[in-house]
């Protein structure tokens, strides 16, 4: 009962806001400046009956000279939890400052009866009531501090009170795990079936969904661990719905492919995937399509460090290539993608990183004639759309003249597959990213369609929108943003993308490159497309926060609109015409676009070339327009080599003209 009661009060003195403790500890040492006083001169007179009438008003000033100064020092700023011995120094300091003014005030008031050992005995009263308090308070908070908020926190001897969904093999399991990890006490479950409500397993009971609430609220829950790694993407993708509008943290364990490779541990729980909330069927993939430009053959991915062309290159040798060869511009990314693949190597498939760029036409043709490379996967590219902008040339030179290169080094070495992967910001582009992917889509399109190449290189483009967790993606930034309380950013609230997962993409770009005939173009079907501020306030709830915004002043994480940035597009379209056709795969869709001739591309490309040489980025745009359908830049040309390049020779030529 007693114990309940010091709980309570000191909840209560927990959520007090600074100013209203620090009224309360101004008011207890007023008690006990008049306490340390009283004591002072009852000890030295020997008795309780003070004579008020001779000294009472010392028992004012007492209080008036020790408030300011306790103020003074900080008293009244500490944090009382956490004072340590340089906070006794302080308070020492200050009571020996008002035990020096209170002997002063007593000396020469003329009150000769009052015995010299009073102020003395007062001092040290003093100091001990206001140290001793403050350290056992400090002590009693200390004690029972963590041990509160654990439990207004959802927390049992510093656990998190967490339910868990799904009470199979999978969900027994998971509980059994935690039993012995430090950080999360299951105190129920929840289970979609009827037949298992009331039930128990391991003294835990099973309710159905519509008890959630009560069962926040009843055990202080904090996060809800899915353990259904059987339910069907559609299933998975409702239940986290259900699960927002509650602002509770939701963790998952790993799908049942991940679980058969080891036992399931406390550490497989992780955060809600976020090709869960998209709710995308996954469709069984072709095997015969992914073995057809794979299986004993030589492969090389270029850009292989990058996000989907290291995904790809997990894929591939899944798919037991003779050999795989990493072409990659960075080390350090090349050096991460090698060493993930030698863990996952079978058979006597080689690995073979080679450091080089897609511009470097020496590299590429040594590298195709040392290897004999028969597939290729075009994934290097500059793409990140506002940092293309300030850098157009370079990301002309790149994508364009990048792919040109590659694609000459594999009709000059005879490769048998070359597969693009191009995205859906190349239709009607409002960007140079998306121009120069549309671009090197032409390019392709043309060397197909000319007689002296078409029978040498199956040219192949896959076109697809964002993949969620890439580099630039707004998933990982939402996650970090939120991790660190926000804000989180949107550049516009009408935004909307297309969203796919990296290993989707990649086994159907993989699939797609098996049914190219030559010049083709593929889009995959990216399903329904996502508003990016409801995807911001999905991972925001499933994080277990509330949004801060109008409707909701005290809420923990806002959404701020930043605005589009150069180049961007409210809505992304992945078809420039109708023209569309349906394949063997029901993900992927076969696009029939004009083409420019080779001949007359080719003019353009030289031209395209000396423009870049010479810095003549207006010409580069023009060219650019001229080529791609729809191109209609947003912004003005932002490349900050070529701007500051300008105002130096404006600046050159006025001191020339003054001189």
């Amino acid at each position: 009962m007693l114990g309940r009661l010091v709980n309570q009060i000191i909840e209560s003195f927990l959520a007090l806001s600074r100013n209203q403790k620090a009224i309360i500890l101004i008011s207890v040492d007023i008690v006990f400046s008049v306490i340390a006083l009283w004591v002072a001169f009852s000890l030295r007179l020997g008795t309780v009956d003070v004579p008020l009438e001779s000294i009472g008003y010392f028992f004012i000033v007492a209080p008036a000279l020790a408030i300011p100064i306790f103020i003074r020092f900080g008293l009244y700023r500490a944090i009382i939890r956490y004072m340590g011995i340089k906070a006794l120094w302080t308070i020492v300091q200050a009571t020996t400052i008002y035990g020096i003014l209170f002997a002063t005030c007593v000396f020469y008031s003329g009150i000769g009866s009052i015995p010299r050992t009073v102020p003395t005995l007062n001092w040290m009263i003093m100091m001990l009531l206001i140290a001793g308090s403050r350290f056992f308070v400090r002590w009693l908070l200390r004690e029972n501090y963590f041990r509160i908020i654990n439990q207004q926190n959802g927390r049992e001897n510093g656990k998190k009170h967490v339910i868990i969904y799904g009470a199979g093999n999978t969900g027994v399991q998971l509980a059994l795990a935690l039993i012995h990890g430090d950080e999360f006490k299951a105190v129920a479950f929840l289970d979609d079936k009827p037949s298992l409500h009331t039930r128990k397993v391991n003294d835990l009971k099973i309710y159905p969904f519509n008890a959630l609430e009560k069962l926040i609220d009843r055990y202080k829950v904090s996060d809800v661990l899915l353990a259904m790694p059987l339910v069907s993407g559609a299933r998975r993708s409702e239940i986290i719905r259900l699960l927002e509008p509650h602002s509770i943290h939701v963790r998952t364990v790993p799908n049942i492919n991940e679980i058969a490779r080891g036992k399931l541990t406390f550490d497989s729980l992780r955060e809600v995937d976020i090709g869960d909330l998209l709710g995308r069927e996954s469709v069984p993939p072709i095997e015969a399509l992914l073995h057809a430009n794979i299986r004993d053959k030589v492969v090389m991915v270029t850009g292989a460090g990058g996000s989907i062309g290291s995904e790809l290159c997990k894929q591939i040798i899944e798919n037991n290539p003779r050999c795989l060869v990493l072409f990659e511009r960075s080390e350090f990314n090349i050096y991460k993608i090698e060493q993930a693949l030698l863990k996952l190597q079978k058979n006597t498939c080689r690995i073979i990183p080679i450091i080089g760029s897609v511009t470097d036409s020496l590299r590429l043709e040594q590298v195709c004639e040392a290897f004999v490379v028969q597939t290729i996967y075009h994934t290097a590219a500059y793409k990140h759309v506002p940092l293309v902008e300030q850098n157009p040339a370079q990301a002309v030179w790149n994508n364009i003249f990048g792919t040109l290169a590659l694609a000459q080094a594999a009709i000059k070495f005879k490769v048998e597959t070359f597969v693009l992967i191009s995205t859906d910001k190349a239709v009607r582009p409002t960007n140079t990213m998306g121009a120069t992917k549309r671009f090197a889509e032409l390019i392709l399109q043309a060397l197909s369609e000319d007689k002296q190449y078409y029978d040498q290189t199956r040219f192949t483009m896959v076109r697809f929108g964002n993949v969620l967790g890439s580099s630039g993606s707004v998933v990982p930034l939402f996650r970090d943003q939120i991790a660190k309380g926000g804000p989180v950013t949107v550049t516009d609230k009408r935004v909307i993308r297309y969203f796919m997962t990296i290993p989707e993409a990649a086994e159907l770009v993989i699939q797609a490159g098996a049914m190219g005939q030559g010049g083709d173009v593929f889009v995959l079907d990216m399903g329904a497309p996502v508003h990016i501020v409801e995807l911001a306030r999905r991972m925001i709830h499933l994080s277990g926060f509330n949004i801060k915004e109008e409707a909701q002043p005290f809420g923990d994480i806002e959404i701020v609109y930043t605005g589009l940035r150069p180049g961007e597009k409210l809505y992304e379209e992945l078809l420039i015409g109708n023209n569309v056709s349906q394949t063997q795969h029901e993900k992927i869709m076969r696009a029939e676009e004009s083409i420019i001739p080779w001949p007359v591309l080719n003019k353009i490309v030289n031209n395209l070339e000396q423009s870049i040489k010479s810095n003549d980025l207006e010409t580069v745009r023009t060219l650019l327009k001229k080529v791609v359908t729809g191109f209609t830049p947003q912004c003005s040309i932002a490349d900050e080599v070529s701007l500051a390049l300008h105002d130096l020779h404006a600046q050159v030529k006025s001191q020339d003209a003054d001189k």
